[in-house]
């Protein structure tokens, strides 16, 4: 009997690489704390928090996510930008749509499954009846008719499972290239592309570019539905870094609640989005600076609303969470 191969090697390595990361980080901590051998007495530091109760972690590794931040806007501005401007060029919005409808029909047995887990026999009955809808009505996904007929689309994972059950975020993470994330999340986005059915079935049939394949589109449709948005929070942040960050966490407690969300998408690779795409706009460059409508957006906490990308940036500014 033949052994199934691993269906995504690209998860798997980033997350070796990000606990090796997070190891290096932790004794690079641990030895800059050690003060000099001829240093005067200090007060005893606080005893920092253990490694399996992240609790409220906030970014204790900045210095190095902000590395990481400043590389993926490389990555960004020269490879990402430029094809998903590319591909709003060539593809009508119509074939890019079927696309976008598609990728989400493809998630629905990993939304359901995470449903289930979850207890909400509400969502699962929605994610299969739009399954089964989409596949069949909507020539296998292509059309989102489910939406339609009122059974919006919302999307669900491992690591909205685990917070769900109480597991914490642990401290913030800048990943290479996927961006934004956290140890849970991270672990949940690897251990649900191991069981993806899509994955599997590729990965039996020796066909794991399909599964490259698949997430290489993903995240051009993601980033090419947010080019704007994030283009204009970059154009008016006084600390692009640190509102990504603030955008990310609000972005990701809105889907653990199961609440509606309009943020953009900072993380191509980490979940689709409903977003519908704006009027493309063929070069970033050629936005015109200001003209932008002003633009909203909704705070997932208990504090008040926010109003504008200025309180994003004043809640960005703010001592993590």
């Amino acid at each position: 009997m033949r052994r199934c191969q691993s269906p995504l090697v690209l998860p798997g390595f980033v997350f070796a690489a990000a606990l090796a990361v997070s190891g290096l980080l932790g004794a690079h901590g641990a030895a800059a704390q050690q003060p000099p051998p001829m240093a005067p007495p200090r007060a005893a530091a606080p005893a920092p928090a253990p490694m399996g109760d992240f609790g409220d972690a906030g970014d204790p590794w900045e210095n190095t996510n902000r590395a990481i931040f400043g590389f993926n806007q490389g990555v960004d501005r020269t490879v990402l930008v430029p094809v998903a401007n590319a591909y709003r060029t060539v593809i009508p919005s119509t074939f890019r749509d079927m696309v976008h409808d598609f990728l989400q029909n493809l998630n629905s047995p990993i939304i359901f499954a995470n449903d289930v887990l979850q207890a909400q026999p509400g969502l699962a009955g929605e994610t299969f009846g739009r399954a089964l809808i989409n596949t069949t009505i909507g020539f296998g996904g292509f059309f989102d008719v489910a939406a339609k007929l009122g059974v919006p689309y919302h999307t669900n994972d491992l690591g909205i499972t685990l917070a769900t059950w109480g597991v914490d975020s642990g401290p913030f993470l800048m990943l290479p290239v996927l961006g934004p994330s956290n140890p849970r999340d991270l672990f949940g986005d690897v251990a649900d592309s191991f069981g993806d059915p899509g994955n599997i079935v590729a990965s039996n049939h020796n066909k794991i570019w399909a599964s490259f394949a698949r997430g290489v589109t993903s995240g051009i449709d993601q980033r090419s539905r947010n080019i704007e948005s994030l283009a204009e929070i970059e154009r008016t942040s006084l600390d692009y870094y640190a509102t990504i960050r603030s955008l990310s966490r609000q972005r990701r407690a809105a889907q653990i609640r199961h609440q509606k969300e309009d943020l953009p998408n900072a993380a191509p690779l980490q979940g689709l989005s409903a977003l519908p795409v704006p009027p493309a706009a063929k070069t970033v460059a050629e936005l015109p600076p200001g003209s932008s409508p002003a633009m909203t957006y909704r705070m997932v906490s208990q504090q008040a609303p926010a109003n504008s990308i200025a309180d994003l940036q004043r809640s960005s500014l703010a001592p993590g969470r």
